[in-house]
């Protein structure tokens, strides 16, 4: 039976004990710290001694390991082969190695070269709206975008030098993603030293015959999974990672599409899940300040990779075709002549006078301007 290198990291320390049967010759490469150097003519009697342990055998490619392994539990020890050996061990190590200096530049670049629109805009959005506060427990929620793996290595520095203690998941839910999807999301959370909780459903194959609105229901249908699973874990808050621009956007959408003025919260109640929080820490941090720290550092998230779209779709600005983007492209030709127009949008929603509308609705309620005239 055998056992990959990462199994083996995760495996409890004292739990197991490594047994190297290689050649003087192959041990000149290095060893594997802790581990025990033993013919394969001793490996028997070398064993008695750890009965009480799993019992790791490599050699130098996983080869010759594997026959002494089959013989070891056989006789009953629970043995196990190292896939692919010390080649493979070593192979792991350099990758680690890469990551680590991966990981060690997208976290200076938050704190050094992005601090003030990164970090500072974080930080603001958390203490402003009160997002984080002590004994929480938040499910951060990652779906493999620029923007929520974003979130989650902010939330992962704040929740390493914050006064304030609370609890964090790293979530990500596979709704169906292909296999590559997959993979990218695991590969970039690695890379950033995120540790995620991954967890399945179907959801993809539910909306995939849905004719109206399928985006709609699908985003709907995937909020609910994670407040879902979040509560299982026992966080009490969910985080997204809506940005700045998604703020305005929206609220010029409610008025030009859906004649309302209705902004995205900084945080709100969940109406379905008794108890839960939707927080979004992103708040003050703009899309093209996301965009630059993700090609300052080389990095490559997925846009959309549902089977609307068929394939593995990497982040890239060259969006079209939706509401959001014909807002995007507004907004874009009106800062031509007034550059402060983002800036106006947002504070409008801080701005509102009720006595100068001519109705509003309040816990479900509508009120009209003539209540009171």
């Amino acid at each position: 039976m055998d056992i990959t290198v990462r199994e083996l990291r995760e495996l409890k320390e004292g739990s197991y004990i490594l047994l190297d049967i290689r050649k003087e010759s192959e041990r000149k490469l290095g060893e594997i710290p802790g581990s025990l150097v033993c013919s394969e003519d001793d490996i028997s009697e070398v064993s008695k001694g750890y009965a009480d342990r799993k019992l790791i055998v490599f050699c130098h490619q996983g080869i010759e390991s594997r026959e002494l392994t089959d013989m070891l539990r056989e006789n009953g020890y629970d043995a196990y082969n190292l896939q692919g050996g010390y080649l493979a061990y070593l192979v792991e190590e350099i990758e680690d190695n890469e990551l680590a200096v991966i990981n060690d530049k997208a976290t200076r670049s938050i704190h050094d070269r992005f601090k003030k629109t990164l970090w500072s805009a974080f930080i603001k959005a958390v203490k402003t709206y009160r997002l984080v506060n002590e004994g929480d427990s938040i499910g951060v929620c990652i779906s493999g975008g620029k923007d929520s793996m974003l979130m989650a290595k902010l939330f992962s520095e704040y929740h390493k030098y914050s006064d304030v203690h609370f609890d964090v998941h790293y979530i990500v839910m596979d709704p169906g993603y292909a296999p590559e999807n997959r993979s990218l999301i695991e590969s970039n959370a690695r890379k950033l030293g995120i540790p995620v909780e991954i967890f399945e459903s179907s959801i993809f194959d539910s909306v995939l015959h849905v004719e109206k609105s399928p985006c709609y229901l699908c985003a709907r249908m995937r909020r609910g999974h994670l407040y879902s699973y979040a509560k299982s874990l026992g966080c009490n808050k969910i985080s997204l990672g809506h940005h700045y621009d998604d703020v305005i956007e929206t609220t010029l959408m409610g008025m030009l599409y859906g004649g309302q003025i209705q902004s995205m919260m900084p945080k709100l109640h969940s109406t379905n899940f008794e108890g839960m929080e939707l927080i979004r820490p992103l708040y003050y941090i703009r899309e093209d300040t996301i965009k630059a720290w993700r090609d300052y550092n080389d990095l490559h998230f997925l846009q959309c990779a549902c089977k609307f779209t068929n394939t593995c779709s990497l982040e890239n600005d060259n969006e079209t075709g939706s509401k959001r983007v014909e807002i995007k492209n507004l907004i874009r030709e009106l800062k031509k002549t007034n550059p402060y127009i983002e800036q106006n949008i947002f504070k409008s929603m801080e701005n509102v006078s009720l006595d100068t509308v001519l109705a509003y609705k309040s816990k479900g309620v509508r009120h009209s301007f003539l209540e009171n005239y």
